[in-house]
Order: C-alpha cells, then sequence, then structure tokens
C-alpha cells in the first residue's frame, strides 16, 4: 500500500507499506521511523518491548530501505495526524550512514549537485519532480485538447536555428559539421504542412558559456508551430497554455507548493488577459528605472528582472527590433523595423520562459534575411523549400520548461528545476 492511502484509513486498520526511512528518533521505551515512499511520509512507531522489531529498527540508518505491517493509529502530532504502529519488520536493508544531512546542506549547493544522485532523495527534490511530473502532463493535455499533434524532430542537426555560436559540434562519423539540436522548430515548421498543428516536448542544447541562475546547457523545449496561425491568436494562445498549467499546478500539487514555501498569490492570479507591452513601452519603462539602455538593444536577464517587477502577473513582450531576433521572424508590415515576435516574462524577476513569433513565409522575404543576417542561402536550403511549395502563414514558439518549474516553483536557480542539470561546469552524475 502506498503510504498516502494510508491516511484515508480508519483506526485500527492493518497496513503493510515499503519505503525508506527519511528520519529516525530513539526514545527511552520506543523508536520513532518516519518512512517516505513515492507518495509521501508517515511516522512508524516501534516498541522496545518487542526485541524483533526494535532489534531490526535500532540498526536502520537513515535512507534504509524496509517493508513493515502494523495498525493504523490517528495521531495529530504525527506528519499527515496518522502513525503506523508496528507490529512486524519483513524485509530490510541496512544502509551505510547516509552523507547528507538535508538541514545541513542547504548551505553547499555545490556538494547538493556532486551527490545529486542521493539529494533527489529529499523532500525539496521530491515536491520539485513532482510538480514536474505536473507541468509536463499539463503541456500534453492542453495541446492535444486543442487539436495538435506531438511530433519528433532529429537531436542531430546541420544547420543553426538560434546562431552558430551556442551550437555543439558532434563527432559523426566522417562528417564535420553536425551539431546537437539547439531547437526542433524548423522541423516542426515541416511538419505542419501534413499536420497543420504540431508540438514536441523534447531536450534542447546551447553552447552558451553562462553562469547565471536560469541558463543550462540541455533542457527541455516544449515547441509548437501552427499554420495558418498569425500573431494576435498566438498571443491568446500562450496566454491559455501558460493559464492551464499554473492551474493545474494549482488543482494537483498545494501540498508540494507549501513543503517549498512557495507563495501561491502569484501563481493565483495568472489567468487572461496577461499584460501586453511593446518594446518600445520596455524601454521607456526600464529608461525610467535608471538603466542604460536604448532601442535598439537586447533586453537581457537583468533588463527582464526590473521589467518583471513592476507587474503581477506574465508579461508578453512584443515587437522587438529586426537585430535582436533571429532571422526566421517576420517583420510587421506596418513597421519594417520591428518583428512580430514575443517574449513571455514570468513575474517575480524571473523573467523569459517562452520565446516566439510569426515566421517569415515569403520565399524572397526569407532569402533575403538570410543574406541580410550574413549567413549562408545553402545551409538552409530545404527550409527555403518549404517556401517554393505551398507556403502558408503560421506562427510558433518554444517554452522553456525548466524556467517554467523555476518560476512555478519559487526556485533561486534553474539546476533545481530538474533531476540532473547540465551548464558549463557540470556533466555528472
Amino acid at each position: 500500500m502506498s503510504i498516502k492511502d494510508v491516511f484515508s484509513l480508519n483506526e485500527g486498520a492493518e497496513v503493510t507499506i515499503r519505503g525508506w526511512v527519511y528520519r529516525k528518533r530513539e526514545l527511552k521505551d520506543k523508536i520513532f521511523l518516519v518512512v517516505r515512499d513515492g507518495s509521501g511520509i508517515i511516522q512508524a512507531v516501534i516498541n522496545k518491548s518487542d526485541p524483533n522489531t526494535a532489534g531490526i529498527a535500532s540498526k536502520l540508518n537513515i535512507e534504509s530501505s524496509l517493508m513493515l505491517t502494523g495498525v493504523v493509529k490517528k495521531e495529530p502530532r504525527a506528519p499527515g495526524g496518522a502513525e503506523v504502529h508496528v507490529r512486524s519488520i519483513d524485509w530490510y536493508y541496512i544502509g551505510d550512514p547516509f552523507p547528507i544531512n538535508e538541514d545541513a546542506a542547504k548551505a553547499d549547493s555545490e556538494y547538493l549537485l556532486d551527490v545529486r544522485h542521493l539529494w533527489i532523495r529529499s523532500r525539496r527534490m521530491w515536491a520539485i519532480l513532482r510538480v514536474r511530473h505536473t507541468v509536463f502532463g499539463a503541456i500534453h493535455e492542453f495541446f492535444r485538447s486543442r487539436g495538435y499533434y506531438e511530433v519528433q524532430g532529429p537531436m542531430f542537426v546541420s544547420a543553426a536555428v538560434e546562431g552558430g555560436a551556442t551550437l555543439f559540434p558532434v563527432k559523426y562519423f566522417d562528417r564535420e559539421d553536425v551539431y546537437l539540436t539547439q531547437s526542433s522548430q524548423f522541423y516542426l515548421e515541416v511538419l505542419i504542412y501534413t499536420l497543420e498543428k504540431v508540438y514536441t516536448v523534447a531536450p534542447s542544447f546551447r553552447a552558451e558559456p553562462s553562469r547565471t541562475r536560469r541558463h543550462l546547457t540541455e533542457f527541455w523545449h516544449a515547441e509548437a508551430e501552427e499554420a495558418w496561425l498569425q500573431f494576435d491568436g498566438l498571443l491568446n494562445l500562450l496566454e491559455d497554455l501558460i493559464t492551464y498549467i499554473v492551474n493545474k499546478v494549482l488543482e494537483e500539487r498545494q501540498d508540494e507548493l507549501k513543503l517549498l514555501n512557495r507563495d501561491t498569490k502569484i501563481l493565483e492570479n495568472v489567468k487572461p488577459p496577461f499584460y501586453r507591452v511593446s518594446y518600445d513601452e520596455a524601454i521607456e519603462i526600464l529608461q525610467s528605472k535608471g538603466l542604460n539602455i536604448k532601442w535598439g538593444d537586447d533586453i537581457g536577464a537583468d533588463e527582464e528582472r526590473v521589467l518583471t517587477m513592476q507587474f503581477d502577473k506574465p508579461i508578453l513582450l512584443h515587437h522587438f527590433p529586426e537585430q535582436v531576433k533571429a532571422f526566421y521572424h517576420r517583420n510587421d508590415p506596418s513597421r519594417p523595423g520591428t518583428t512580430l515576435s514575443v517574449d513571455v516574462l514570468a513575474p517575480e524577476g524571473y523573467g523569459e520562459i517562452v520565446g516566439g513569433g510569426e515566421r517569415i513565409y515569403d520565399y524572397e522575404e526569407l532569402l533575403s534575411k538570410i543574406k541580410k543576417f550574413g549567413l549562408k542561402p545553402e545551409d538552409y536550403d530545404w527550409y527555403l523549400d518549404l517556401r517554393r511549395y505551398g507556403s502558408v502563414p503560421h506562427a510558433g514558439f518554444g517554452l522553456g520548461v525548466d524556467r517554467l518549474v523555476m518560476w512555478v516553483c519559487g526556485l533561486d536557480h534553474i539546476r533545481d528545476a530538474l533531476p540532473f542539470p547540465r551548464d558549463i561546469r557540470r556533466v555528472k552524475p
């Protein structure tokens, strides 16, 4: 029986649970074990008058595994309001002394990264991973409910999507021009011509030498492309997606958010319409806050932090200048120097979690933009083909799922938002 199910039973019910020792406390006449499994924790009480169970319990270290049978007793002082009075310990494995003291470990984040394979067992990581599970499930639910087809693109690619400086080269037989994908966008654009509305959830890789609290070299990317979708429809879609995910977390993960000490007031405020802030307006706000920024500059992490602290829910930051967005973004016909692009910025200083926009669908316009950005048209021959044969207006976006989890959980660093983070300094465990 899972631990969470024990709490729904009547007092006196006999149960058998399996798990690991999370906490241990020994008194004169009793031994208290807090036992955890994948569903939660419960207190188990061993009476020292029973030499069989007490003899085993006294030997168990933190993170020793066991299976025990006992009787449910209501106890308001125990975690969850109930405990198990143990009659027998039917199986156990005594672990070595556990190298992490969870209460003391918070001050040494690098050590916790070194022993990530063990820190995963902490209650904090347990809560984050359960929220993460709900976020991923909500993404799939949302897209499928809207008629999108899930598709997959390759991880080995031959051309940049987000700029050549952040490509990871890969030795691939006798070829020298193969890289890990930065994004599945181009392949999703291919697939709209057969399925119209497509999405994928997959890793992306960026060789960014960044040491910030929100950058990873390998991250999980939820990307979507839709035929016939134009800019206003894209903005509405993004509002609906983020709202759906946040609501699902609030519905399913209140206990986990509480364990993480997450103030949910901001999350409860996430509902359409989001604040729609143009790049021009953002520059004015930032200048009024004393930042040294001018029109045409990119809005980076520091600027996003200042900007998002002015708002109590996500911002749709739109119409960036042409020079700060990738070549495939369509320029606004009513204002050619700007693009039909949008970033979704999470409030509370978290910043960008989504980047998207309308894609250029005209062949000559795309070819001109590729050349203007100093790229080689031959590197994008098949991408240009999409504009030769039945091109249509379309738009799409990429959502950084790890950043979204970081914000929803209220974490200080993106490394805590996933089980095994990869950044410029770390590729193990």
